[in-house]
């Protein structure tokens, strides 16, 4: 199987299936010099792992890591990281149902045009379970971004299902399980996702990322534009179905006039770009937004096929995300650092030393205010590329 390697000069390889012994990773292409340790990655997986609330898959997974190569005496040597993440309460009896059936809306049936072959427990490779090895190998990729840039990358659930859920603070975000800026939300979402269970049904979601303090100049022009590698990876991840930079849809009903951001000598005047023109960062915060589908695995019974054509009825058991949203915050928060990370060592790599006499501008006149609110300056206003 090919398709597992991401990234051009900072990449991960990544292994494992979601009912095998581990999962696990090797990133190469690290910096050598930066002080790391299992607590600088563990803190980074606490948030992504599964059984943390009522609202989430109750598989219990301590997603402890453990560094077996790259790093020596506390700092990383410029040779392969290999993480690995032992799965430690993998439940396959809970599949023994789907070995001749494809789940709908799942990879079930893909992989097995494909491969002739198949991991039916609890998807195999096609799991959310992967996605933690990505965690893993972006918090090494967002340590080196915040110390040698002050690069800052966080992000929020924007709308839970038919709920859109305003951004207040960054402060309320990892005080509540669906990583929402509103915490007075809160409990009308916990209503929500309890009767969605009881249900046996789920739900779709939108996740809002955004990365702070991004150099310009970031990214190039035509095949290596910022813009398609961050779309490229969050649609990489599980569920994705939508991305938008900046403004991204609402775009097409802006005019130009609205649209294009001014510059002025104290900084650009708007974000609707979301931090990227030309493919090449501006400085500004760079705002991605994804959008994920409902949770293909549901106990609601539902028309398939089996291996043979036949047609059969498909109710799917076991311990799933009703919404897998609520836990996607980290992924794409890790998926921003990975491309972030590549991307910023292949700037250093060929225009380290480009000087130009024109003064790099703030990225926003608006940056001080909304920060003194605790708000990102690309969402004053409720608007993604408002700055």
């Amino acid at each position: 199987m090919a398709g597992n390697t991401f990234g051009h000069i900072f990449t991960v390889t990544s292994f494992g299936e979601s009912h095998g012994p581990a999962i696990g990773c090797v990133v190469d292409g690290c910096p050598p010099g930066l002080s790391l340790s299992t607590e600088d990655i563990q803190k980074d997986l606490d948030r992504r792992k599964p059984g943390t609330s009522r609202h989430v898959t109750q598989r219990q997974e301590s997603d402890t890591v453990e560094i077996l190569s790259g790093v020596f005496e506390g700092r990383t040597t410029g040779t392969p990281i290999a993480l690995l993440i032992r799965n430690e309460d993998a439940r396959s009896r809970d599949y023994g149902n789907l070995i001749d059936t494809f789940r709908p809306g799942h990879a079930d049936y893909t992989y097995w045009q494909k491969y002739g072959i198949r991991d039916h427990r609890g998807g195999g490779r096609a799991s959310a379970r992967e996605t933690a090895v990505r965690v893993a190998a972006a918090a090494i990729a967002r340590k080196w971004l915040r110390e040698k840039y002050g690069v800052e990358i966080r992000g929020y659930l924007s709308q839970l299902g038919p709920h859109e859920l305003p951004f207040k603070n960054w402060e309320v975000v990892r005080s509540n399980p669906f990583f929402s800026a509103d915490q007075d939300v809160v409990p009308k979402l916990e209503a929500f996702m309890d009767e969605l269970r009881k249900a046996g049904d789920s739900v779709g979601s939108r996740i809002t990322t955004v990365a702070e303090q991004v150099p310009v100049g970031w990214g190039a022009p035509v095949y290596g534009k910022l813009d398609a590698d961050l779309a490229a990876a969050m649609m990489s991840i599980n569920a994705v179905k939508a991305v938008e930079i900046g403004a991204g849809f609402a775009s097409v009903a802006q005019r130009g006039s609205q649209h294009g951001d001014e510059l002025t000598p104290e900084g650009f005047v708007t974000n609707h770009a979301g931090g990227i023109l030309g493919g090449i960062s501006t400085g500004q915060d760079i705002v991605v937004t994804i959008g994920i589908k409902p949770t293909s695995s549901i106990r609601v019974p539902r028309r398939s096929i089996d291996k043979s054509g036949k047609a059969v009825t498909v109710e799917t058991t076991g311990r799933h995300d009703p919404c897998v949203g609520i836990r996607a915050t980290p992924i794409a928060e890790a998926m921003m650092a990975l491309v972030l990370m590549d991307h910023a060592l292949l700037h250093r790599a060929q225009n380290a030393d480009v000087r130009t006499k024109t003064p790099k501008i703030a990225g926003s006149i608006k940056r001080s205010a909304s920060r003194e609110k605790g708000k990102p300056a690309s969402k004053i206003n409720s608007d993604p590329a408002e700055a």
